[in-house]
């Protein structure tokens, strides 16, 4: 076995075939972690209780291999420990090989899969994530070991003076409740921790292919040249093959985002969502659709408010397990005022007739998660997302429901005052421009993903712009330095090297303030505040052809009145 550093805590490696062990011990190395390297099980059971908080194990070092003393081991930790585990499995898709896959988990507890070939940001967050949990395990020993301490203190005390005995023992149990309070706090903090780190590393690359994907749809629209359409389809079939392998390494979603309102037609919505939730829901359960003839348009996001109903109807199929009857209601409220609402909402209600919930149940409903179903069944993250997704578009939720009866959920949302744009009109008119042959400008893109830069060069040049497209932010500043004439700077902001695109945007506002500049992410958490903070526009990845021209016409418009 090898190390840095005897007393230091640990990231155990035990990979025997191949450079899965050097390699993986030296991005971790890199990241700030001490990796050590075991040749085989037994040597990992030697040193495994040596302050150790995660362990990184391929799959062939336990395949086949006798696992009882790893096993046992598991099977006696003490309450506080949980040791995680991080598996890198292969693509083998053999029924014995994923029955054995099952096994080990069930083994292991405490595990993560995450499936060759892994990319080195999903490896190291998904490792930190274990390490900082077990670093809090470790917290809590300490914790509980003064917490006997003080025990014992507490028992020489009353014992010393049998006359304070009550009140002793009320405080012991005050501090017990508080314990308790404490280690649910942390088990809490530990697990949307976990399902951020996990979801993070991937966001960026899994918005990249969608971007692909719904810009080469939308294009295929835009062009009757046979050479041009096979490309965007080779270039959507390549980013859906990529999104299938990343979608495997995803356990769950946990990954908050600011909501983009906008006019919606609620019959529109959610009647072009038809046929996935019978896809979705299964045949022995019936959907209809009941919504007023004068429905107001509500001021909600598109995609946040459809994956609310999915939610809702996945959660309203899984209570009538015989089948049985959806209901997706929908009707205006006007002039409502109470303590949290005033002013007119439509209330969109899903209503089933399966096993209803009791009184004590629905207190808890809305809890991030909480779920009555077996394990591996739910996460307790959906109805908890349809709360925030109501409380953030300005309304509210309730929940109706009766054992054996039933249960309506109903989202009041807030009434639009302009009516839904129609997109296909007003892409028209954009185009208008473009099909006159009239310029609209020089673009310089800043792309670092091949793919991407190419679809979005496509939809550049469908909007009229002529495109020059670089990879980073230095050839950005060397492609300005040399007269080119850019109107507009269109840069991700998330990008290899020393700048990234905020930082660029900033370079170039120092240089030329005549040149516009518009960012765009798909992970923007990570620089979104500092870029509106800047003063720079923030477009979304996915984006449609219709909000890009927006974007790079709002964004042009700023800056010359600046």
């Amino acid at each position: 076995m090898e190390g840095p550093e005897p007393d230091a805590a640990r990231v155990l490696i035990v990979a025997p075939i191949g450079r899965d062990a050097s390699a993986s011990a030296e991005l971790l190395t890199r990241a700030g972690l001490h990796a050590w390297v075991c040749r085989d099980l037994p040597c990992l059971m030697d040193h495994i209780e040596a302050d150790v908080c995660a362990v990184l194990i391929a799959e062939e070092a336990v395949f086949g291999k006798d696992t009882s003393a790893l096993a046992a081991w598991i099977a006696h930790q003490p309450a506080w420990s949980d040791m995680p585990f991080v598996v890198l499995t292969s693509d083998v898709a053999h029924p014995a090989v994923g029955r054995w896959r099952r096994e080990l988990v069930d083994m292991l507890h405490n595990v993560s899969l995450l499936e060759r070939p892994v990319q080195a940001i999903t490896l190291t967050s998904t490792v930190q994530a274990a390490v900082r949990a077990r670093s809090r395990q470790y917290q809590l020993r300490a914790l509980l070991e003064v917490q006997v301490s003080a025990a014992q203190r507490l028992e020489d005390l009353v014992r010393a003076r049998t006359a304070e005995l009550e009140a002793a023992n009320e405080a012991l149990r005050t501090q017990m409740i508080e314990r308790e309070r404490i280690e649910d706090s942390l088990r809490q903090a530990q697990k949307i921790e976990a399902l951020g780190q996990l979801t993070g590393g991937v966001a960026h690359d899994f918005n990249n292919l969608l971007m692909v994907i719904l810009g080469g749809l939308e294009m295929l629209d835009h062009t009757d040249q046979r050479a041009r359409r096979q490309m965007l389809m080779d270039g959507m079939r390549q980013a859906a093959q990529r999104g299938a392998a990343l979608t495997r390494q995803l356990l769950a979603f946990s990954r908050r985002q600011a909501l983009q309102p906008q006019p919606v037609n609620l019959a529109q919505q959610i009647g072009s969502m038809r046929e996935l939730l019978d896809r979705s829901l299964g045949g022995n359960v019936q959907v209809h659709v009941d919504f007023a003839a004068d429905l107001w348009a509500v001021q909600v996001d598109p995609g946040e408010l459809e994956l609310v109903v999915l939610n809702l109807a996945v959660n309203a199929r899984d209570a009538m397990p015989r089948g049985g009857v959806i209901t997706i209601r929908a009707r205006n409220v006007e002039e409502r005022d109470d303590v949290h609402l005033r002013g007119d909402y439509v209330r969109l209600s899903v209503m089933d007739t399966g096993t209803g919930m009791s009184a004590e149940v629905q207190e808890h409903v809305f809890e991030p998660f909480f779920t009555t179903k077996e394990v591996g069944k739910g996460s307790g993250l959906g109805l908890a997302q349809v709360y925030g997704f109501a409380r953030q578009s300005g309304g509210a939720v309730y929940i109706e429901s009766e054992v054996g009866r039933g249960t309506t959920v109903s989202l009041l949302l807030p009434r639009s005052t302009a009516g839904p744009a129609s997109d296909t009109a007003a892409v028209a008119d954009l185009l208008t421009q473009r099909q006159a042959h009239e310029p609209a400008g020089s673009v310089l893109l800043v792309e670092d993903d091949d793919e991407v830069a190419s679809m979005v060069s496509e939809m550049l040049d469908q909007l009229g712009y002529e495109v020059t497209r670089v990879a980073s932010a230095s050839a950005a500043l060397g492609a300005l330095a040399n007269a080119r004439r850019i109107d507009v700077i269109f840069s991700d902001i998330m990008m290899p090297g020393e700048m990234d695109g905020v930082e660029l945007a900033r370079e170039v506002r120092e240089r030329r303030r005549d040149i516009a500049v518009l960012l765009t992410s798909g992970y923007a958490e990570a620089a979104t505040p500092r870029a509106e903070i800047a003063g720079f526009d923030v477009l979304r990845k996915p984006y449609s052809l219709l909000d890009l021209a927006a974007a790079l016409k709002m964004t042009q418009r700023n800056t010359a009145r600046n």
